[in-house]
């Protein structure tokens, strides 16, 4: 696929038109404030791995709702004092998978926490183990339909707020530095990485990589791939549900958390990215309130992005933060 989007010069000026909701911080506040009604009761319990370098820990802790969500924490073998901790948010259809999946960020001698992502985990990787236990109206099959009659319905208000509480359980061991918190993901994960970004304080740096779940209107019109095309497939059915969808989908959108972030921030995007299209990438981007940020582009790639390369790329950047 060649280019498909706007131009590079005309990305970095990109605003989205995406509509603001006037409760959007109190919706927030009360779902958060929800949620903590509920004790966070983070377990940490030791897995033999046969991993010499690492030791993990199998998690569970309370995220939306009270319900139980997995997760592992992996820190350096060696480790006895407080490391920076490294939380990350995995791409659609994907689990926590095994804990030897994810060694690279406890390899830069950080702790790493991965919250598995209720309800998902086969749809590549290793799996995972947290079921999502709330029902909802008729949805197109995906997640991103799920819950879209409402915005208190709505899936993503469960995982934003379970990757609030991630943070929160993951913090809590001895073994990592609260005050020294980064957040990262890719695609989905990049998505839900903005979302805690805003919702989160005193984080010290925040890496979404080709973010999914930023300026809905544009996303949902410009590209035929799923899973942004399962809302052009549930309209196509819900017909003159235009304006209520957009409106559930603007409490989630990345580009209105953006406008909140308040941490350096490293991005990436592919501007052949038909997936997330790089546009509704820089739309989040170039919202995104902290003065300190850059982005990686990828000129000739699709929803891979930078791979291995953007890896590196951060490894490299967040020695200036944690």
């Amino acid at each position: 696929m060649a280019l498909f989007d706007l131009p590079l010069e005309e990305l970095r000026a990109y605003r989205s038109t995406s509509a603001e909701p006037e409760d959007f911080d109190a919706f927030w506040a009360e779902t958060l404030g929800e949620a903590r009604e509920h004790d966070l009761d983070a377990r940490f319990a030791p897995v033999d791995t046969g991993l010499a370098t690492v030791r993990v820990y199998d998690v569970t802790f309370a995220g939306f709702g009270g319900h139980p969500v997995k997760g592992w924490l992996t820190l350096p073998a060696a480790a006895e004092e407080p490391l920076p901790l490294v939380v990350e948010f995995l791409g659609y259809g994907g689990g926590r998978g095994l804990p030897h999946e994810h060694l690279l960020w406890a390899s830069t001698g950080r702790a790493h926490f991965v919250m598995d992502t209720r309800g998902q985990g086969s749809g590549w990787g290793g799996g995972g183990g947290t079921a999502d236990p709330v029902g909802g109206a008729p949805a197109y099959p995906g997640f991103l339909t799920r819950g879209l009659d409402a915005p208190g319905n709505y899936y993503y208000r469960r995982v934003f707020t379970d990757a609030v509480r991630a943070v929160e359980a993951a913090r809590s061991h001895p073994l990592a530095d609260p005050d020294r918190t980064v957040v990262l993901g890719g695609s989905q994960g990049g998505g839900i990485t903005l979302a805690v970004g805003a919702l989160v304080p005193g984080l010290v740096a925040v890496a979404p990589d080709v973010p999914f779940l930023c300026d809905f209107p544009r996303a949902t019109t410009l590209t035929d791939r799923h899973p942004y095309r399962e809302v052009g497939l549930y309209l196509r059915t819900h017909r003159g549900r235009t304006e209520d969808v957009l409106r559930t989908l603007s409490y989630f959108d990345g580009v209105h958390f953006a406008a909140r972030g308040g941490a350096p921030a490293l991005f990436s995007a592919a501007l052949e990215d038909q997936t997330c299209p790089p546009s509704t990438v820089f739309a989040a981007f170039n919202a995104w309130a902290h003065e300190d940020k850059a982005i990686e582009v990828y000129d000739f790639n699709d929803h891979e992005g930078g791979g291995p390369f953007q890896q590196a790329a951060k490894v490299r950047w967040l020695r200036a933060y944690a």
